[in-house]
């Protein structure tokens, strides 16, 4: 399946989504020298809030540093990513005027890119950016004169779906993508988020991290993938 993709772009709510949804697919894809880039949407400073010695900017420059160490060792060159650091934890309180800088930031970019797929949240993944990130970049895709295919891939619904967040046979089809070939890349680039693994910012009691019963989702030797369901038109 991912040779078949063609040019692709995957859309990470926050540095270390890209790692842990999609890491073997870009890994997969860059094994077959299929161009990849990436969008980080916030600036993933709400992760320890609290920290004095990493303040706001050193806190974004740190995860953005992360990333982009992450994605050169799945093969994908960092400079071709787009950085929109909108808030951390507060996509969803957006007024209209940052939702169109937003959206118009994402047309851009992937009409200069030309992805023939985007992979993004899935659109009722439990946390409120990625459920952002999913309707702007679904709001994007609708502006361009060739809609590239969209995928979908969950990280918190693992943990914590409700039934109602649980994807319906009558909205998408799935399936799972073989990625043990590259399982120990994927994994080298989930740790190379050490500050949502390590305790690199370590002034923060409340800070997240990722706990290891959530990161075991994310050791098997495969990846689920999820693809809205062509419209059907009713007839009578």
């Amino acid at each position: 399946m991912a040779n078949s993709l063609g040019r692709t772009v995957v859309i990470a709510p926050h540095p270390d989504d890209e790692s842990l949804g999609c890491g073997g697919l870009m890994a997969l894809l860059r094994a077959a020298q299929v161009p990849v880039a990436a969008v980080l949407v916030t600036d993933g400073t709400m992760s320890h809030p609290n920290s004095q010695k990493f303040p706001p900017a050193a806190r974004r420059a740190l995860r953005e540093a992360e990333f982009a160490d992450a994605l050169r060792i799945l093969g994908v060159e960092p400079t071709a990513s787009l950085l929109l650091r909108l808030p951390d934890g507060a996509t969803s309180n957006l007024g209209p005027e940052a939702v169109e800088a937003a959206v118009a930031s994402l047309v851009r970019y992937l009409t200069e890119w030309k992805p023939a797929t985007i992979v993004v949240p899935w659109r009722r993944d439990p946390h409120p950016d990625h459920r952002t990130t999913s309707r702007l970049v679904h709001a994007a895709v609708a502006r361009l004169p060739n809609p590239p295919r969209v995928l979908e891939y969950l990280v918190w619904a693992w943990e914590r779906a409700a039934p109602a967040d649980l994807p319906r046979l009558d909205e998408v089809t799935g399936w799972r993508l073989d990625i043990s070939a590259v399982t120990a890349q994927k994994q080298q680039a989930i740790a190379a988020h050490r500050s949502q693994i390590e305790g690199v910012i370590d002034d923060d009691p409340a800070g997240f991290q990722l706990a290891p019963q959530m990161l075991v989702h994310f050791a098997r030797p495969y990846e689920v993938y999820l693809e809205a369901l062509p419209l059907t038109t009713a007839t009578t």
